[in-house]
């Protein structure tokens, strides 16, 4: 039986992974379905799958029904998981505790941010937080180890243009898609700064919230909750959970993991403000924290100061052919994200230069519609530096624009060569796995009933 759902270790396995021992606990009394050499997969573990990804689609805002189909699709997938794991003996592919460790981290602390506090979530799976690290260990070792394996198979397979062509050819003229109209843009950020003594003030905030955590006991917590200009972790009380060192900016990963678990940092000044930290552990080259930003007021930033030294900019790249955007943008611009790659901007979804006018934020949006030709430059406008949760000023370059039109190499042969990869992936790895049941002994302790493959 072909199984169509080859992929469902990798994309929805680590979706429905939940806290759960019943299978084990039931061994005795429950059903064998399946064996893989010697692996067993029980009855009551494909029930608790599916019953998990309809809970989870439920979550998400999707109705699944429960049918006969959708119970020996998850059967299949939890044999191909056990396959990918022979596979891995036989190659002596393994993962370090360490890696698992920083998995296992990661996935809680979405698990945490998703049930509101550490406390909703043990109650939710009526386990403290230490016994789930420790039910499931081996099952997040697993899943790593099945998914290294399939990514080394996918990462094997490339294509020729040959290949790509052969492809494109295959599609009916009339079946060719509408490209939408693209534009590529490049940008010169300029961060208005603060005027007067506001910097200062903000400073001394930060400080005395420093005080009264370390002087007079008060709970970084509430404080953050009360306080912190970083929305997105102040609700949390200002946890910002596992992350990598080289994931935080310079100054703040330093000052955090300079600091023993416990300790409360000096006021630490970041491109975001002024920062609070407490290190609350450290796991291999990530840090879990929480801290407390102060930046300085929107209404007293000096933006006629950006507006007039952005203007300034336009006007000597315009008016001068030696002086290069892109060289501008990388000694000037203050959006590092786009500043050391010329100002160049990419699509934060595909990854190409080329972006969908569909796609662009609002604020963009309508920078674009005013350009007419390629090479044009915008006036001065405002807009939200996500990367720094700042307001800010850019101009924008038009580098490329491309009309709506069918679909054809010349213009996205980039694209094409993409979604032709794919299909060529996923019918080897088809292929791969079909050749993996042929080769590791598997047995069927039920009748399965043939379905349509969806190739």
């Amino acid at each position: 039986m072909k199984n169509k759902y080859v992929f469902l270790p990798l994309l929805f396995l680590s979706l429905i992974l939940t806290f759960n021992t019943q299978a084990q606990q039931q061994q005795l009394a429950d059903q064998i379905v399946a064996h893989v050499n010697d692996n067993i997969i029980l009855k009551s573990e494909i029930d608790q799958s599916v019953a998990d990804y309809m809970r989870q689609a439920q979550v998400q805002g999707q109705q699944v029904q429960f049918n006969k189909g959708l119970w020996f699709d998850f059967l299949e997938s939890a044999i191909d998981n056990y396959l990918l794991l022979e596979k891995a003996q036989i190659d002596s592919i393994t993962v370090s505790d360490e890696e698992v460790e920083l998995r296992m981290d990661q996935r809680i602390q979405q698990l945490i941010r998703q049930a509101g506090s550490e406390q909703a979530l043990e109650q939710a799976f009526g386990k403290s937080l230490l016994q789930l690290r420790a039910d499931f260990r081996s099952d997040f070792r697993e899943q790593m180890i099945a998914s290294k394996v399939q990514q080394q198979k996918m990462q094997s397979i490339s294509i020729t243009r040959p290949e790509v062509n052969e492809f494109f050819e295959s599609i009916p003229k009339d079946s060719l898609p509408t490209i939408p109209e693209q534009v590529a843009l490049s940008q010169i950020v300029i961060i208005p700064p603060a005027r007067g003594d506001a910097e200062q003030r903000a400073f001394e905030f930060a400080q005395q919230l420093r005080d009264s955590i370390v002087t007079h006991g008060k709970s970084i917590e509430e404080l953050a909750r009360r306080h912190s200009d970083d929305q997105g972790s102040a609700r949390r009380g200002g946890l910002l959970p596992l992350m990598g060192l080289d994931e935080l900016v310079s100054e703040y990963s330093a000052a955090a993991s300079a600091l023993r678990p416990g300790g409360i940092s000096k006021v630490v000044e970041t491109q975001f403000g002024y920062h609070v930290i407490r290190l609350n552990r450290r796991v291999g080259d990530q840090i879990e924290t929480n801290h407390i930003l102060i930046s300085v007021d929107s209404e007293e930033l000096d933006e006629d100061f950006a507006i007039e030294r952005l203007k300034a900019i336009r006007d000597s790249i315009m008016s001068n052919p030696d002086v290069k955007f892109a060289d501008v943008a990388r000694k000037l611009s203050e959006d590092p994200s786009t500043s050391n790659l010329g100002g160049k901007i990419f699509d934060p979804q595909s990854g190409e230069r080329l972006i969908p006018l569909n796609r662009l934020d609002p604020a963009m949006y309508r920078v674009v519609l005013l350009m007419d030709e390629e090479g044009y430059i915008s006036e001065p406008k405002s807009f939200n530096l996500q990367s720094q949760n700042k307001k800010a000023y850019r101009i924008v370059r038009l580098d490329r624009q491309i009309p709506e039109h069918i679909a054809n190499m010349k213009q996205d042969y980039e694209r094409i060569k993409s979604i032709a990869l794919q299909q060529k992936q996923y019918r080897i790895m088809q292929q791969w796995m079909k050749e993996l049941r042929d080769d590791i002994y598997v047995e069927y302790k039920i009748n399965v009933p043939e379905m349509e493959s969806s190739l």
